[in-house]
C-alpha cells in the first residue's frame, strides 16, 4: 500500500501546513540514495508532517523505520497516525492493545504528536478509549483524525473532542471532500473558538485552496500533494498485483510532488 507522509500550513508554523503522502521506496524520488534533500525541500514548505502508511485505506500506523529516516531529514514537527487497519474506526481489545504499543513505539523514535481517532457503534466520539489513549500519548499533543467525518453529530462530537483536551481536528466537513463540506467546517471552526484548531482536509489542491481558506475561516490546512511517476522496474509481469483489485496500479507509484507543495505555500501565505 505504501507509507506517507501528510503536511500543513499554520499561522504560527511556516506560514502553512499541509499533507503530503509519499511511499518510503520513493522518498528519494528516484534513485534511493537521495532520501535526504527530498524531504528537506518537501518540508520546506510545510509546518508540520503527518506520517502514515495505506494511502489507499486512508491511512494506518506507519513503520518505525520510516519515521526514524524522516526524523533524520527534516526540520519540521512530525505527527505519527496510529490506525492499525483500514476500515471502521470501532476498535477490539487486541486493536487497542496495538495501538497503545505503537503510541509508546512512536514517541520513542522522536514523534512529536500522534494523530487517532475512535468512535462508538453509535456514531459517537468513543470517550472511553480516547481518555485512554491520550494518557498514552501524554505530554504530546494529539490531532483527532478524520474518524470525524463518520459521527453521528459533529457539533456534539466537537464539544467532546474539546472536553478530552484534542488540540487538533482535522475534517472534510462531513462530506466527500473539504470543499463540499465548507459550510460545516465554517460553523465548526465558529463553534470552536479558539479552543480547538479545526482542520479542513480531504481533496484539497492548488486550484481550491484558496476557496476553503477564505471559505472556512481556517488558520491551518491539510492536504496531499501527490502526484504519480512510472516506476523504474523494466521487466513488468501484467498478471499479479500485489495488493486488492481498489490498490492503486502495481507500476504506478504515488509520490510527493515538491512543486506542488511550493505552490499551495505561495497560495496559503497570501492568505494566513
Amino acid at each position: 500500500m505504501g507509507s506517507s507522509w501528510r503536511c500543513a500550513w499554520t499561522r504560527w508554523s511556516p506560514p502553512s501546513t499541509r499533507s503530503a503522502e509519499v511511499r518510503p521506496g520513493d522518498l528519494a524520488g528516484g534513485g534511493g540514495s537521495a532520501a535526504g534533500p527530498v524531504l528537506t525541500r518537501l518540508s520546506a514548505g510545510a509546518g508540520r508532517i503527518e506520517l502514515c502508511a495505506g494511502l489507499v485505506e486512508g491511512g494506518t500506523t506507519p513503520s518505525m523505520g520510516l519515521l526514524q529516516v524522516v526524523k533524520q531529514c527534516v526540520r519540521v514537527p512530525v505527527f505519527v497516525m496510529i490506525r492499525p487497519r483500514g476500515g471502521d474506526f470501532l476498535y477490539s481489545d487486541r486493536e487497542v492493545e496495538v495501538m497503545k504499543a505503537d503510541i509508546r513505539l512512536a514517541k520513542l523514535h522522536g514523534a512529536d504528536g500522534l494523530v487517532f481517532g475512535a468512535l462508538t457503534e453509535d456514531g459517537r466520539i468513543d470517550t472511553e478509549l480516547c481518555t485512554a489513549l491520550l494518557a498514552v500519548c501524554r505530554p504530546l499533543p494529539v490531532t483527532f483524525h478524520r474518524a470525524f467525518d463518520m459521527v453521528h453529530d459533529p457539533l456534539v462530537a466537537l464539544e467532546t473532542l474539546i472536553s478530552l483536551g484534542f488540540e487538533r481536528v482535522l475534517t472534510s466537513g462531513c462530506d466527500s471532500s473539504a470543499l463540499e463540506g465548507l459550510s460545516l467546517i465554517k460553523r465548526l471552526a465558529e463553534q470552536a473558538k479558539g479552543r480547538i484548531v479545526v482542520v479542513p482536509g480531504g481533496g484539497i489542491t492548488e486550484r481550491n485552496l484558496q476557496r476553503i481558506l477564505e471559505g472556512s475561516t481556517a488558520s491551518e490546512f491539510h492536504c496531499s500533494a501527490r502526484s504519480a511517476r512510472d516506476s523504474g522496474m523494466k521487466f513488468r509481469n501484467p498478471n499479479v498485483a500485489m495488493g486488492a483489485s481498489f490498490s492503486a496500479p502495481e507500476y504506478s507509484i504515488k509520490v510527493a510532488d515538491v512543486a506542488k507543495v511550493r505552490t499551495l505555500n505561495a497560495i496559503a501565505k497570501n492568505i494566513l
